[in-house]
C-alpha cells in the first residue's frame, strides 16, 4: 500500500464494528481502492488512567527483559508497531501463516482520530464507553483484511457470511501447582465456572450451555454441539455476519439467548445463501460451520500454543514476583500450612526458567482470548476455486471458505497479577454457587410444556446473590 495519511475527512467512511478490551475495529464503507475489504483497529486508552509505559517505549523494562531473545520486539517504541511484530514473530511461527494476518500500519493524524471517537460512540456498550475511550495521541493504526467479506466477491454481489467465534480455553489445567482448595479447575471447564462470576456479576442473564471442551474435541459430535451451544446463547463468543455487516450476535458486548423471533429473522437472512426449506436454513448453515471447523484443523494448533500454559497462574504468578524482584504477595497470602515445598521452590529456580514460564503464559492467554473469523461463500459452476472447498450434504452446496484468527494481541506482563485475582474470584464464586446448590434441597420445576429441569437455573439470581456476596466483588 503507498504512504497514506488518513485525515479528519476519512473518517466518515469508517464505521463500528466491534470492539475488545484494547482495541477498536472500524469497517471501510468509501469507495478508495486502498481499502476496500479493509478493517481499522485503533487502540484505546483507560479513562482511569495510562497503561504505565514510559513515552518512547513500547514495553517497560520487565517486558523487555521477557522478550529479549526478540530485538524487534524490544526496540519498539510505539505500541503499534509492537502489536505487529507480535504477531509476525511469535503467533505467526506457532500457529502457522496460512490462518494469521499481519496487518500494515497506516498513519493518521489526530484530528481523524477525535472525529473517529465522535463518531462510534453511539455505537458503543455505555460500560465500554465510560471505561474506555479512542487513544487520540496516537500516530498510527493498522489496515487488516476484512475477513468477514471475500473482497472480490463483494465487488460482484455475491453473498458473503461469516461467523466470528471466540473459542476461549479448550483444557483442563493439569498443574501441580493448582491448591487442593481449587482443585475442582482441574475438572470443570474455565469458561463454565466463569459464568457464575458474570451472572453474579449480571454481566449475562443465563448460563450459557456452551463448553470449549467440545470445539477443541477433534470430533464432528463434539463440534457440533459446541456450535449449536453458541448459536442458543451467543453472548459475546458468537457473531454472524452478512456481507460484513453483522445479522446476528451483540455489536461490541454480548447477547443472551436467542429468541424465537430472533431465530425466525436469521432463518430469513440465510435464504440465499443456504438453499434450504423455511425452518431448515439455520440448521444446515451451523452443520456447514461445524464440518468446515472440523476439515480445516485450525483448532488443533490453537490448542497446542493455549496448552504452553502448564504451570496454571497458581504457578506462574510465583515466576512472576521473579522477574520483577518484589517479594511475592501470593506466598504472603498463603498460610505456613498451605505454603508448601511445590511453591517455595519456584523462588529458587533461576531467572531464564522463571522468565520462558511467563512467557509461555502470556502466549498461551493470547491464544486463549482470540477469536475465529471464518467466511463462506456459494461456489459457482465453472469459478475455479481460489480457497478451500467445504461440502454441506444437507443441501447439496458447496461453499469456499477461509478461516482466520484475530485479536492476537501481546499481553502485558503487569497483568499476571489481575490473571491472578480473576482466577480467585472465578473459582470462589463457582465453589459457593455449588456449596449453596448443596445445601439447598434438590427441588424441581415443571415447565409450562411438562419437562423437568433442575431448579438451580430457576434459582440462579437468588443464589449468586446469597453465594457470592461478598466473595467475588
Amino acid at each position: 500500500m503507498e504512504k497514506v495519511i488518513l485525515e479528519e475527512k476519512d473518517a466518515v467512511d469508517w464505521i463500528y464494528r466491534g470492539e475488545g478490551a484494547a482495541n477498536l475495529i472500524l469497517a471501510y464503507t468509501g469507495s478508495s481502492p486502498a481499502f476496500i475489504g479493509k478493517v481499522l483497529r485503533i487502540q484505546k486508552s483507560q479513562r482511569n488512567g495510562n497503561s504505565g509505559v514510559k513515552e518512547g517505549r513500547a514495553l517497560t523494562t520487565h517486558e523487555r527483559l521477557l522478550w529479549r531473545e526478540n530485538k524487534e520486539l524490544t526496540a519498539s517504541s510505539n505500541r503499534e508497531i509492537l502489536e505487529q511484530l507480535y504477531v509476525k514473530h511469535v503467533m505467526i511461527p506457532m500457529l502457522g501463516p496460512k490462518h494469521v494476518d499481519v496487518g500494515i500500519r497506516v498513519l493518521v493524524t489526530k484530528e481523524f482520530l477525535k472525529s473517529v471517537e465522535k463518531n462510534v460512540t453511539c455505537h458503543r456498550h455505555a460500560w465500554r464507553v465510560h471505561s474506555s475511550q479512542v487513544d487520540v495521541n496516537r500516530d498510527s493504526v493498522l489496515i487488516l483484511s476484512d475477513h468477514s467479506i471475500f473482497p472480490d466477491g463483494n465487488l460482484k454481489g455475491e453473498p458473503c457470511i461469516t461467523v466470528e467465534i471466540k473459542p476461549k480455553c479448550g483444557f483442563l489445567p493439569f498443574s501441580r501447582f493448582i491448591t487442593e482448595e481449587n482443585a475442582v479447575k482441574r475438572n470443570v471447564v474455565r469458561f463454565r465456572m466463569h459464568q457464575a462470576l458474570k451472572l453474579h456479576n449480571q454481566e449475562i442473564s443465563e448460563y450459557s450451555e456452551y463448553n470449549p471442551l467440545d470445539l477443541f474435541s477433534g470430533s464432528r459430535e463434539g463440534i457440533q454441539k459446541a456450535i449449536e451451544a453458541l448459536y442458543a446463547t451467543p453472548q459475546n463468543n458468537f457473531r454472524v455476519f452478512l456481507n460484513g455487516s453483522i445479522v446476528f450476535g451483540g455489536l461490541g458486548g454480548g447477547t443472551n439467548s436467542t429468541t424465537v423471533q430472533v431465530g425466525e429473522a436469521f432463518e430469513d437472512i440465510l435464504k440465499n445463501v443456504i438453499q434450504a426449506d423455511n425452518g431448515q436454513r439455520t440448521t444446515s448453515f451451523l452443520q456447514l460451520v461445524a464440518e468446515t471447523i472440523y476439515i480445516s484443523g485450525a483448532l488443533e494448533q490453537l490448542l497446542e500454543v493455549q496448552k504452553l500454559d502448564t504451570y496454571d497462574i497458581e504457578g506462574a504468578i510465583h515466576a512472576y514476583y521473579n522477574i520483577i524482584s518484589q517479594p511475592c504477595m501470593v506466598c504472603r497470602e498463603l498460610c505456613k500450612d498451605k505454603l508448601s515445598c511445590r511453591y517455595t521452590s519456584l523462588h529458587s529456580i533461576p531467572l531464564d526458567q522463571s522468565l520462558k514460564i511467563v512467557k509461555d503464559y502470556l502466549i498461551a492467554a493470547t491464544a486463549k482470548d482470540c477469536s475465529l473469523m471464518i467466511s463462506f461463500r456459494p461456489k459457482e459452476d465453472g469459478r475455479l476455486p481460489s480457497h478451500n472447498t467445504v461440502y454441506l450434504g444437507s443441501t447439496n452446496q458447496a461453499f469456499e471458505y477461509k478461516v482466520y484468527f484475530i485479536d492476537l494481541d501481546l499481553k502485558p506482563l503487569k497483568k499476571m497479577e489481575a490473571y491472578y485475582e480473576l482466577d480467585k474470584k472465578i473459582v470462589s464464586c463457582y465453589s459457593q454457587m455449588v456449596k449453596t446448590e448443596h445445601e439447598t434441597d434438590k427441588a424441581v420445576t415443571i415447565n409450562s410444556n411438562g419437562s423437568v429441569r433442575d431448579q438451580r437455573y430457576a434459582l440462579e439470581d437468588s443464589l449468586f446473590t446469597e453465594g457470592c456476596t461478598g466473595k467475588c466483588k
